[in-house]
C-alpha cells in the first residue's frame, strides 16, 4: 500500500467550494515541482496510521537534509571539540540507532551530554518512529496528538543535559556551512536556515528508518522458515502459560513489538521507586510510580543495555528478570500474570528457546542500510 502525501496551500470559503474544481487543489508536488515526495510504503502487516504531520511530508530532498544533519557534529552550535555531539553520538546506526552497551557516553543510567550533565535515561532506539501514534521517550513525556517528533526533536536540542542548543546559535551554525543553504533550498524550496526547518529535516530523516526484514518479517510472508528452536520460542512468546510478552510486546498482530504503554513491570520494589523522572513526574498519578514506556523489541541483539537505567547488559539478564526476579508492587500492571510467582519460571530451555526467538527480531539490512549510514564518511546519496 502507497500513501501520498498532498495538502492544501490555502483555505477556501465554504461558500465558494462548489464553484471549484478539483483541478483548484494545489498539491505538494505542484508547490514545489523540484521536490520529489516519497510513497509510504507500509511493510506487511504492520500499521496503517502514521504521525507524519500535513505541514511536514518526507521527501527525498528532505531526509537526505535530515541525514547530513543527524550525524554533524556541528548541530547543537556549539564550536569547541569538547561540546561537540550529534545525534549519532548517542543513536548509533550500527547498535540499532541506540547507544550501544560500549559507548563511552554511557554513565550512571543515561547519557553524558554536550554540557557534562548526565540524561536521567539511557536512550531509546529510533526505529519505526513513523507508527508510534502515542507518546516519545521513556516516560512519554510528550504525546501525541497535541506534541509531535519535531517538537521531541527541538527540546532535544535545547535540552541542558543533552544538546544544550540555543536556537539562534543553531541556526547560525548550521547556516554559516557552505554545505548546507543548497541543500535546505532542496528540500523546502529557498536556502534559508531556520531553526523549525531544522526540526523538520531531522523529523523526515527519523521517520525514514523503518525496520521490516528481519527473519520474523520474512517468515511472516513466506520467505524464511523458523528453526524448531525459533519457532518453540516463538509459542512461548506469545502464550501466557508460556514467556507471556505479548501482551505488552505483541507478536504477528503488532509487528512495532511494543504498545507503546507506561507500565510497571516489576523492576523494583515499591521502597526503591526513587526515580524522580519515571512516569509520575509527567501524570502526577501515585499509580505511575516506577512506571516507564514499553519498549520495542525490534532489533533488541543490538540495543543492550537494557531498561530505562540500563541495569542489564545481556539478554540472559532480561530473560532472567521476567523468569524469577519480578518484584511486586501494588500497581505493578496487570499483565503481569505470574507476578505472585516472581516470574514466569522459564526452564533453562525455554529461556534458550525464548533468546533464539528475540533474535529472529535483528534486522541485518535496517543496520546496515547505506541510506540510514553517515554521509561524512561515506556519501551514497548527494547528487
Amino acid at each position: 500500500m502507497f500513501f501520498r502525501f498532498a495538502k492544501r496551500l490555502k483555505i477556501v470559503p465554504a461558500l465558494l467550494m462548489p464553484l471549484l474544481s478539483v483541478s483548484c487543489v494545489i498539491t505538494a508536488e505542484e508547490e514545489h515541482p523540484s521536490i520529489h515526495y516519497i510513497d509510504w510504503q507500509y511493510p506487511p502487516y504492520f500499521p496503517t496510521t502514521t504521525n507524519i504531520p500535513a505541514n511536514n511530508p518526507l521527501s527525498k530532498e528532505g531526509v537526505l537534509l535530515g541525514r547530513y544533519l543527524f550525524y554533524d557534529t556541528r548541530i547543537g552550535g556549539k564550536y569547541g571539540a569538547d561540546s561537540l555531539l550529534s545525534c549519532a553520538s548517542c543513536h548509533r546506526q550500527e547498535y540499532g540507532f541506540d547507544a550501544g552497551a560500549s559507548n563511552a557516553r554511557l554513565q550512571n543510567g543515561g547519557m553524558l551530554g554536550a554540557s557534562g550533565i548526565t540524561t536521567a535515561h539511557v536512550p531509546l532506539p529510533l526505529v519505526n518512529l513513523a507508527y508510534n501514534i502515542r507518546g516519545l521517550g521513556w516516560i512519554s513525556a510528550l504525546e501525541y496528538p497535541q506534541g509531535s517528533l519535531e517538537t521531541f526533536i527541538a527540546n532535544t536540542l535545547l535540552d541542558t543535559a543533552e544538546f544544550a542548543g540555543n536556537r539562534l546559535e543553531i541556526v547560525e551554525r548550521i547556516a554559516g556551512i557552505d554545505l548546507y543553504p543548497p541543500l535546505f533550498k532542496a528540500a523546502f524550496g529557498t536556502p534559508t536556515v531556520s531553526f523549525d526547518r531544522i526540526c523538520m529535516a531531522l523529523g523526515q530523516f527519523v521517520r525514514s528508518l523503518t525496520s521490516s526484514q528481519s527473519k520474523f518479517d520474512r517468515f511472516l510472508v513466506g520467505q524464511a522458515q523458523l528453526s524448531d528452536q525459533e519457532m518453540k520460542g516463538y509459542v512461548l512468546f506469545t502464550t501466557e502459560e508460556g514467556a507471556d510478552c505479548f501482551h505488552c510486546h505483541g507478536g504477528n498482530g503488532n509487528l512495532l513489538f511494543t504498545t507503546y504503554d507506561n507500565l510497571i513491570n516489576g523492576l523494583d520494589s515499591p521502597e526503591n521507586f526513587n526515580d524522580p523522572h519515571d512516569r509520575y513526574s509527567i501524570s502526577g498519578k501515585a499509580s505511575d510510580r516506577g512506571a516507564y514506556r514499553v519498549p520495542t523489541l525490534r532489533n533488541i541483539a543490538y540495543t543492550a543495555p537494557y531498561m530505562h537505567d540500563g541495569r542489564f547488559t545481556t539478554l540472559e539478564q532480561v530473560i532472567d528478570h521476567y523468569s524469577e526476579n519480578v518484584q511486586y508492587s501494588p500497581d505493578i500492571s496487570p499483565l503481569m500474570h505470574h507476578v505472585m510467582q516472581g516470574g514466569v519460571q522459564l526452564t533453562q530451555s525455554e529461556k534458550d528457546c525464548l533468546k533464539a526467538f528475540l533474535l529472529t527480531l535483528s534486522d541485518e539490512e535496517f543496520v546496515n542500510n547505506p541510506e540510514f549510514s553517515n554521509p561524512f564518511v561515506q556519501d551514497t546519496l548527494l547528487p
